[in-house]
């Protein structure tokens, strides 16, 4: 166990010793982090001893809350047993198998086989070489690019950020790579304009057949989607954009990558949002969700149509992680992929907590601050502006949202920004007394975050 250390200590040995990740150096250096210290069910403590209502549930994926016995008890387990071996060379391990058999029963029809990794990042970065020797194996290795959205967020690695649409990244490290291509998002708050939501929404999914067309589909590898866009701003499309995306890649030979490494798990109150969207992927990658973040592991889910062109055609796939289905961490997955199946807390999701959330997250729209209200199952944003009618953002972009995110913690409440858009992602665990409380946060620090921008 580390040493007890006042807050200021191990801010300094912060400050002397760590690089953290997307964090602005300077500011961070100027005020020092909070000291995370401990965690039970949906709520956080801080060195300070200060109580704070995780509603992002870490980062989309402590779904099964904090301190699970359960799980920690499945990660001694198999520590005593097989603490580690890899998967190269021929060989697999017990863990790994019941995961896969497990995954393959709960994935959408056709996803039977999976390739592990340590993160989402990675299985975008084994989708990207995944699906280019998929075509190289059928003789068309002229199959390369890969069309992604803008503001999509498919991880940090250099192929995530690069299938990920985020100018930000991009502008540092030579972003994107080639044979990487972005279109519109349907996000209609921010860029429907006059238009009405379905009709943006179907002209978004046109713009997929346009650039395929003006690629050229004998060019094209895949398409890769979040089916509700996370870290963009929990960007739910229109109604009617799915329905039409789905119309566009009949019509073409393209590959479909369904991005579930945030809505994969219960998060839309579905196991995966391809199972509420009713989407058809042909590779699913995933994460988070996977070990309700209590160990890191990730994977891509993989069709029957694509592993059997590997398996018979591929050779030597030359790819792979010395942490590929880590034994450990594939023995936690599977135990909380077990908790959150015979618990039945995805349909709850879906059912009941979920609905209540939405409801009473609805009710925030009233507020002046509030210029949209929007979600699914348990995860939510709302749009924070300076005009309601207009639809129209503060002059200082992003200074809205920091302003309001400080307060939120400050008030014991964690809460994300994506510029001026606050987004929400709780633990499946929440309880109605939990919203209850989310709800009468957000609207204290709704209060506040208003009368700072007056003064």
């Amino acid at each position: 166990m580390h040493q007890a250390r006042s807050t200021v200590q191990w801010q300094a040995m912060e400050k002397a010793h760590h690089l953290a990740p997307f964090c602005h150096y300077q500011q961070l250096q100027a005020k020092g982090p909070r000291i995370i210290k401990s965690a039970k069910g949906v709520y956080l403590y801080d060195n300070d001893g200060n109580v704070i209502l995780d509603a992002m549930a870490g980062l989309w994926c402590v779904n099964l809350g904090y301190g699970r016995q359960e799980l920690i008890d499945a990660a001694s387990r198999q520590m005593a047993e097989l603490p580690y071996y890899n998967l190269f060379f021929q060989t697999a391990t017990p863990p790994v198998i019941e995961l896969s058999s497990q995954l393959a029963a709960l994935a959408p029809a056709a996803l039977n086989r999976v390739f592990f990794t340590g993160s989402g990042s990675e299985a975008n970065d084994t989708v990207l070489r995944m699906v280019r020797h998929y075509w190289a194996c059928l003789g068309q290795p002229q199959k390369q690019v890969f069309i992604s959205r803008h503001n999509a967020y498919h991880g940090s690695t250099v192929a995530g950020a690069s299938l990920g649409g985020m100018a930000p990244m991009h502008r540092q490290g030579g972003l994107p790579i080639p044979g990487i291509e972005h279109i519109a998002q349907p996000y209609w708050f921010a860029e429907g304009g006059d238009m009405a939501p379905d009709d943006f929404g179907i002209w978004a999914a046109e713009q997929l057949r346009e650039r395929i067309d003006s690629i050229g589909p004998e060019k094209v590898a895949a398409f890769i989607a979040e089916p509700i866009q996370g870290a963009g701003g929990v960007i739910v499309p229109p109604d009617s954009y799915w329905p039409a995306v789905k119309k566009v890649l009949a019509d073409y030979d393209i590959l479909f990558v369904a991005d579930e490494v945030i809505c994969g798990f219960g998060r839309t109150g579905r196991w995966f949002g391809s199972d509420y969207y009713d989407l058809k992927p042909d590779l699913m990658p995933i994460a988070k969700g996977l070990s309700s973040g209590y160990l890191p592991i990730g994977g891509v889910m993989v069709s029957d149509k694509v592993a059997l062109v590997l398996i018979e055609r591929g050779g030597e796939f030359y790819h792979g992680f010395t942490y590929s289905g880590h034994p450990v961490c594939a023995a936690v997955a599977s135990e909380n992929l077990r908790l959150l199946d015979s618990e039945g807390w995805v349909e709850r999701a879906g059912k009941q907590i979920g609905p209540y959330l939405q409801k009473r997250w609805r009710e925030l729209a009233e507020h002046p601050l509030v210029g949209e209200t929007r979600g699914v199952g348990m995860v939510a944003a709302l749009e924070l502006v300076k005009d309601k009618s207009a639809r129209s953002r503060f002059d200082s972009k992003g200074s809205a949202g920091a302003l309001c995110r400080d307060l939120c913690v400050e008030n014991g409440l964690i809460m994300r920004a994506v510029g001026d858009t606050m987004i929400i992602s709780p633990p499946l665990i929440f309880t109605e007394a939990h919203v209850d409380e989310l709800i009468s946060k957000t609207h204290r620090c709704l209060d506040l975050t208003l009368k700072a921008l007056r003064a």
